[in-house]
């Protein structure tokens, strides 16, 4: 494999995870560090308390930490302020020494790798993983440049749930979020599924992937999950609760698993498998969608240096039509 690795020295020092990372920036973003999957108290409840002036108060909770390079300047938090266009201290010194606000760290493509990856059809990929099981609660998406496999930008919203009632919703958050410490930052930021594809829409269009005149499919790009359920199932379901058309966009996408089943012949249930088998280390917390979509990003790299083709593996004939699957061999 041609991407860059972190060795876990014992001199290696542990720091604070991804999580963090996306405390704090604008809309769209690029951060990123490679690092362990040891967990412990969370490091950013820490930086937060040297700087409890800051209104972007966390709790505790536990996160998988990311060791540098020594050639490196020492890994810090990703704003998840940032991410959501919310950060109100980036002419802060002392914020801007404790939080990172660029994404690019996370997935860093070692100079020899394009040159093994196989001519791709698809010009980009837009890796999404989507959290939330009663209605979806955050929509993270990572570009990558499908032939260079460097990160280009980042879409990172938390989503308000439409048909709960306000007591719900906090204890679905403070179950779902209180853990990693970020239930503060998705209470401050959370906006409608339906702002969130309009914000989504103007991010797409900004990039040239799509024309909201035209309101057809992605240009030159594709989404890729690991597993059908994002877009054959939960957006779907997402769209008729908050009571809008599926848009075209969403009609076909690119399932990981049935990639890497044809690719390297062997069989994987989701990506904490993948990059265990890989023998790749996960980055950030398990279940944060903008951690998942980082790490299955990693994945994604891997895979093109290794010569896999990235191509659309599932299709949906309508917005309420039925999904064709295009590989015979795959995940069921």
């Amino acid at each position: 494999m041609a991407l860059t690795r972190v060795s876990l020295s014992s001199s290696t020092r542990l720091l604070p995870s991804p999580l963090l990372q996306f405390f704090l920036r604008p809309f769209s973003s690029a951060t990123s560090p490679l690092g362990s999957s040891r967990r412990r108290s969370s490091p950013i409840a820490a930086a937060f308390s040297q700087a409890s002036q800051s209104p972007h108060a966390v709790r505790h909770g536990q996160v998988t930490e990311a060791p540098m390079p020594k050639s490196r300047r020492p890994w810090r938090p990703t704003c998840l302020y940032y991410t959501q266009g919310k950060c109100t201290m980036m002419n802060d010194a002392m914020h801007l020494d404790k939080f990172s606000h660029n994404l690019m760290m996370d997935l860093p493509v070692n100079a020899s790798a394009a040159d093994k990856v196989k001519p791709q059809k698809l010009d980009y990929l837009l890796i999404l993983d989507l959290e939330g099981k009663v209605e979806i609660l955050e929509f993270p998406v990572v570009m990558i440049d499908a032939q260079s496999m460097e990160f280009i930008d980042s879409f990172h919203r938390f989503v308000r749930p439409t048909a709960m009632n306000e007591q719900r919703i906090t204890e679905y958050i403070e179950g779902k979020y209180g853990k990693f410490g970020v239930d503060r930052v998705w209470n401050d930021t959370a906006i409608l599924f339906k702002e969130v594809l309009q914000e989504f829409e103007d991010w797409i269009g900004n990039h040239n992937l799509w024309k909201k005149e035209q309101q057809g499919s992605l240009k030159s790009a594709a989404f890729v999950t690991c597993g059908n359920w994002d877009l054959k199932t939960k957006v779907p379901e997402q769209c008729k609760v908050s009571n809008i058309k599926l848009p075209n966009y969403f009609m076909e996408w690119i399932n990981l698993k049935d990639i890497y089943l044809n690719f390297y012949c062997r069989r994987a249930t989701g990506m904490i498998t993948m990059m265990r088998q890989l023998q790749m280390p996960t980055v950030g917390s398990h279940h944060l969608g903008i951690d998942d979509s980082k790490n299955i990003a990693r994945v994604v790299q891997r895979m093109l240096a290794d010569g896999a083709m990235m191509q659309i593996t599932a299709k949906r004939q309508s917005a309420t039509g039925d999904v064709k699957f295009l590989f015979e061999d795959r995940i069921r």
